[in-house]
């Protein structure tokens, strides 16, 4: 399909923006959940805490204004999408809940097995999420059993598929290698010094899993290049994104953090843009047939409603930046143990 700039494909760029923004702020605190229990002591697990303490919530408001944005430009993907997958959403929430109680309770009890306890929550439920968004994500990729009536006709059996387990992996890689590249920037002393061995780690492990990932992918579903086929300029999105990943080391030998978490989420935010490349004009793809997939147009509200949300988020979207912009200033630096850290 020739790509046309209208109201359907803005809607479909702002929904990406809005999700990429929630992978990035949301990936490295779930990034850092994934770690927790690499730390030893419990004085260091309540600095890896503290580290996101002041705002993990607000980077969850990314995901909760994207899945609005997506149930009014796109009401049939939404219903569609939740009725497919109805029980890893509803595990998904469940998780998102078990975290956030675990980071709330975890410091107001002394007891040492109650500590572990939710050390071991947190850090479960932080890995859960990403493998759950990852194995969403791969499934999308992959393509659903949607019929002509645009409903999800397969199994939760077939959803944890191979493809999509390997794309759950890379997603909790990359969020790890996220995560320890920020608690870096966090950190000091020797903490610093361990987390550091981190990074080289997860980086090791997040190179080989985008790489099995991105095999299978031409191999499997050679569809999600065919629009770098037909536009070779796109293909230096793919080198930007790797230029991103390789400059991430140089930066963290030069003991330029805040550069290195930089680059993590650039190169984040430019493996979203080439999923949605690929995926363009479609938000659901049926391996039925193709006829029956949900794209940008046969699955849309009125151009009345978009025109509508539109206004709303050119007034709306400033407030949310405002609101992370802010918080990030007012807690940045290194982070400390005091009478009101978790």
């Amino acid at each position: 399909m020739e790509f046309t700039f209208d109201l359907n494909t803005t809607w479909f760029i702002l929904i990406g923006v809005l999700f990429s923004g929630y992978a990035i702020l949301d990936g490295f605190d779930l990034g850092v959940g994934a770690l927790h229990l690499f730390s030893k002591g419990d004085e260091n697990r309540r600095l890896l805490l503290n580290s996101i303490g002041p705002v993990w919530d607000g980077n969850e408001v990314w995901l909760v204004t994207g899945g609005g944005a997506l149930f009014a430009a796109f009401p049939d993907v939404y219903a569609t999408a939740f009725s497919g997958f109805y029980i890893p959403f509803m595990l998904l929430l469940f998780v998102l809940i078990f975290r956030a109680v675990s980071i709330e309770v975890r410091s107001k009890n002394e007891k040492a097995w109650w500590r572990k306890t939710f050390d071991f929550a947190f850090s479960f439920s932080s890995f859960f999420i990403a493998l759950l968004m990852g194995i969403t994500v791969g499934n999308i990729i992959q393509g659903l059993p949607i019929g002509a009536d645009k409903y999800f006709t397969g199994s939760i059996i077939q959803m944890l598929n191979p493809y999509a387990l390997a794309v759950g992996i890379t997603t909790v890689a990359a969020f790890m290698m996220h995560g320890s590249i920020y608690l870096v920037m966090k950190t000091e002393g020797n903490l610093q010094t361990q987390i550091k061995g981190w990074v080289q780690n997860t980086m090791i492990f997040f190179i080989i899993s985008y790489a099995t990932v991105t095999v299978a992918t031409l191999i499997y579903m050679p569809y999600m290049a065919e629009k770098f086929r037909e536009y070779p300029v796109l293909f230096l999105i793919a080198i930007a994104n790797m230029l991103a990943i390789a400059n991430i080391p140089r930066e963290i030998s030069k003991n330029r953090e805040f550069l290195a978490f930089l680059s993590s989420s650039v190169a984040i935010l430019l493996l979203l843009t080439i999923f949605a490349i690929g995926l363009f004009p479609n938000f659901l793809i049926s391996s039925i047939n193709p006829a029956y997939s949900l794209n940008i147009y046969n699955a849309s509200s009125s151009d009345g409603t978009l025109n509508i949300m539109l206004l709303m988020a050119i007034i709306g979207i400033p407030f949310v930046l405002a609101y992370t912009i802010s918080i990030y200033w007012v807690f940045r630096g290194k982070v400390k143990i005091d009478s009101t850290s978790y």
